[in-house]
């Protein structure tokens, strides 16, 4: 060999580092991925058994209360059959009453006839001319009652519930009901207060055009004033402690005065004496 000759240089190279890196981390992964899906099996199996439990409760609830419902069903229609029953015979009584009713009625409805015409013919027998006189009178007195009625019923109510006369006719005609007492009064404008029943009153103005008027009333020592108040409308007020209000109503003005009337219940007219005798 010459000594020139050039020495030959063997390089030993090992296993990039990166390799093994790749190896250990795909190594992890796997183990990762493998645990990962364990939980998931585990899970699916957890959660298909709690199904299964669960619709196996659902069904045997079910099935109780089918059978719970199938019991009432055939109670019901035991019942039914018993109140089916139980009317068909009711019915049946209801037909036979009814048909005995109409039998009765018409019986009664002959007797009562027959007895009407038994009247009517006494009666025509027996009728004499006084008995003619008397009855026209009574028919006479009750066409009067009829009619005072009648006047009543058309009269306007105040809001105490009382009815409003509206000139002297009226006023007896209440009279003659008996429920109140009436005074009835004629107002001048210059006379001064005027005594009405146990009261004073006193006509301060009136107005023609509009038929309104202002009075000035005095009672237990108090006097107070109803200005610029209507024809036939009630003024109410209270007197010596009463609870039965006393009404009074102008039905008419002229430039110099007023009529109208005062009512008051009947105790209140006893009650208003026992004071003035006391005094």
């Amino acid at each position: 060999m010459s000594e020139f000759q050039e020495p030959v240089v063997v390089n030993n190279t090992g296993t990039p580092r990166w390799v093994a890196l790749a190896v250990a981390v795909i190594a992890v992964l796997s183990v990762i991925g493998l645990a990962v899906g364990w939980s998931a099996l585990s899970h699916a199996n957890s959660l298909e058994q709690s199904t299964v439990a669960s619709v196996k409760q659902t069904s045997d609830t079910l099935g109780q209360r089918l059978t719970r419902a199938e019991e009432q069903n055939q109670q019901l229609q035991s019942d039914l059959k018993v109140v089916t029953d139980k009317l068909n015979v009711t019915q049946s009584d209801l037909i036979a009453a009814r048909k005995q009713t109409k039998n009765a009625t018409v019986a009664y409805e002959k007797k009562l006839s027959g007895l009407q015409s038994s009247v009517q013919s006494e009666l025509a027998a027996k009728a004499s001319a006084d008995d003619v006189n008397k009855l026209n009178g009574d028919v006479t007195g009750v066409k009067g009652d009829l009619d005072a009625t009648k006047n009543s019923i058309q009269m306007a109510r105040s809001e105490m519930g009382t009815l409003i006369a509206r000139n002297h006719d009226e006023i007896d005609q209440l009279r003659r009901m008996g429920q109140r007492d009436y005074f009835e009064f004629a107002l001048t404008r210059k006379s001064g207060p005027q005594k009405v029943g146990s009261i004073q009153v006193e006509l301060k103005d009136t107005n023609i055009k509009k038929n309104r008027y202002t009075v000035n009333v005095l009672a237990d020592d108090k006097s107070f004033e109803k200005k610029d108040r209507s024809v036939n409308e009630p003024i109410f007020f209270y007197t010596g402690g009463s609870r039965a209000a006393l009404e009074l109503v102008i039905n008419k003005v002229t430039k110099t005065g007023a009529t109208g009337y005062l009512s008051l219940p009947k105790s209140a007219t006893t009650s208003a004496s026992a004071a003035g005798a006391s005094n």
